[in-house]
């Protein structure tokens, strides 16, 4: 448990990356598998995670995540992207891979994908994207703290021009929406905000407990 903790101690919003530190393969394929884990509502996952390491295209994108260096900087950069909308095939999918991966019967499946399906079909698109980015946050917490514990340094971020990134990236053509940014590497020596004390309320200040 003190592991834990002083993982999350050592972990801060990086400023400034080493360049010249790349992350290994291996610790970049814990990152894919954390993301595909990561909890979603309904199990529904309707999120999708761009891993960009071409030094060009992250430079390009500097100027459109307002000139935070980071972007470029960063070994890779994550961009964390939802689905433009929720489709019955994605609701029928997921239902069709539980009753291929766990053999539940569709007698047993069948009132979950109604009520379901009626749920999405219920929602306006811009309350599909509202409820997928709520999502994108879990995912966003997951791999920072997955970052923490196998000493990846990383910094989260919602600045950035999301349209331009769409375009750049070709995601409309995908279905999908850029939502959040998370560059990822190692520190630099020089970056000042690697040794401050972290700045935290007191636990009797944010914990309520109720006997």
């Amino acid at each position: 448990m003190n592991t834990i903790i002083e993982r999350l101690q050592w972990r801060y919003a990086t400023k400034k990356f080493d360049k010249h530190k790349p992350i290994s393969n291996d610790k970049i394929d814990i990152l894919k598998e954390a993301f595909n884990l990561t909890a979603t509502s309904f199990g529904l996952q309707t999120l999708s995670l761009v891993i960009i390491t071409n030094k060009d295209l992250k430079a390009t994108l500097v100027p459109y995540s307002y000139n935070q260096n980071q972007v470029s900087e960063a070994s890779h950069l994550l961009v964390i992207c939802i689905q433009n909308n929720i489709t019955d095939k994605d609701v029928n999918d997921y239902f069709d891979a539980i009753k291929s991966i766990r053999s539940t019967p569709e007698t047993i499946l069948e009132p979950f994908r109604k009520n379901l399906l009626k749920t999405m079909q219920n929602k306006s698109v811009e309350q599909q994207q509202q409820w997928s980015m709520n999502q994108a946050y879990i995912a966003l917490g997951n791999l920072m703290t997955v970052c923490a514990m196998v000493g990846i340094d990383a910094c989260p971020m919602e600045g950035f021009m999301p349209e331009k990134f769409d375009e750049i990236l070709n995601l409309k053509d995908k279905g999908l929406k850029s939502v959040l940014l998370l560059p990822v590497g190692y520190r630099a020596e020089d970056d000042m905000f690697a040794t401050l004390k972290k700045v935290r309320k007191s636990l009797d200040k944010t914990i309520i407990e109720i006997p």
